[in-house]
């Protein structure tokens, strides 16, 4: 894979015939002509030449912008060829993109509105501009060379691109009716181990002599245990299947990109940390507005006392 990129097959083949490669979504225009209008300053941040982005570029965003604007005009800065994850840690020289062939000159001065740049520093970003820490929004799909670097290092607001949450929002949605049957199977499931429970305890407080005397005779409560044991195996019967395919929701091997089980998968737990907010893709900014604030919901702890029984008693939540 890195010998692809290195030697430029990849980008190459791709460039050759764009309309295989690249899923058109106007709405991403409209989403950054919205921020834009709306006073914020677009920069292009990528590891790509200049010759394989122009061309890309062009082909994703010119078609759907108005009245012969192109994406050059859409982005107030453009960096090329920046080495990320290096461009957000280190030093290093700009140069100028001095014509559409990728000619270039070295920067003399700072960076200036309509710029076509190569390589560079964040810091010299925002140096420039005027700008720093939580003033910006950087959006990528990479959670180490994006995201995890320029939130560690420079404290910048991090917007993590998901792709593969659309098909699991999906497959989670067709999964909701059989979710909402399992927690209630789940629900009956401790209550009866706690009844079990309580029923195997009386018999050893009656076996061993101690604790309150016992209104019940042992015959009872061990006829009682059993039948509790008996349910139980015939409710595993029937949570089983619908657990099963719970945990292989969009891949029968390892199910939820982010999820692990009942647990949140080492990604999700990597968005969550280094993550401001995440999405499926750029355009679902659009249905924001430029002005929206998002903010972060409450965590959810154990103790807390809304739980998943209280939810599925709630005469608001239809089954």
């Amino acid at each position: 894979m890195d010998a692809q990129h290195i030697e430029g097959h990849l980008k190459a083949e791709i460039a050759a015939a764009p309309e295989r490669y690249v899923v058109q979504d106007p709405e991403a225009a409209l989403t950054l002509l919205d921020q834009k209008a709306a006073g914020k300053r677009l920069l292009l941040i990528t590891n790509s030449e200049w010759t394989f982005s122009s061309k890309m570029m062009a082909h994703a965003y010119d078609r759907h912008l108005p009245g012969g604007m192109t994406w050059r005009q859409l982005f107030d800065v453009v960096i090329v060829s920046a080495r990320k994850p290096a461009f957000f840690t280190e030093q290093a020289p700009f140069f100028e993109v001095a014509d559409e062939s990728g000619l270039l000159r070295p920067l003399a001065g700072p960076l200036h509105t309509g710029g076509i740049y190569l390589g560079g520093s964040a810091a010299q970003v925002e140096r420039d501009l005027g700008i720093s820490g939580d003033e910006i929004l950087y959006v990528g799909d990479h959670m180490f060379g994006d995201v995890h670097v320029s939130k560690r290092t420079l404290s910048w607001r991090t917007a993590l691109v998901l792709r593969e949450l659309e098909a699991e929002v999906s497959a989670l949605e067709a999964y909701r009716p059989t979710e909402l049957r399992l927690l209630s199977l789940m629900g009956e499931k401790e209550a009866l181990e706690a009844r079990l429970s309580q029923a195997r305890l009386a018999l050893q407080r009656l076996h061993t002599g101690y604790g309150p005397t016992a209104s019940t005779d042992a015959t009872t409560l061990e006829a009682r245990v059993h039948d509790l044991r008996g349910q139980l195996v015939a409710l595993d019967a029937e949570i089983g299947p619908l657990a099963k395919t719970g945990s292989e929701l969009t891949n029968a091997r390892w199910g939820l990109l982010t999820r692990a089980g009942n647990d949140k998968s080492h990604l999700t737990r990597q968005i969550e940390r280094y993550a401001d907010i995440y999405t499926s893709r750029v355009s679902n900014l659009l249905h924001a507005t430029p002005f929206a604030y998002f903010r972060s919901p409450r965590g959810n702890l154990p103790h807390d006392p809304i739980t998943a029984g209280d939810l599925l008693q709630d005469p608001r939540i239809e089954a």
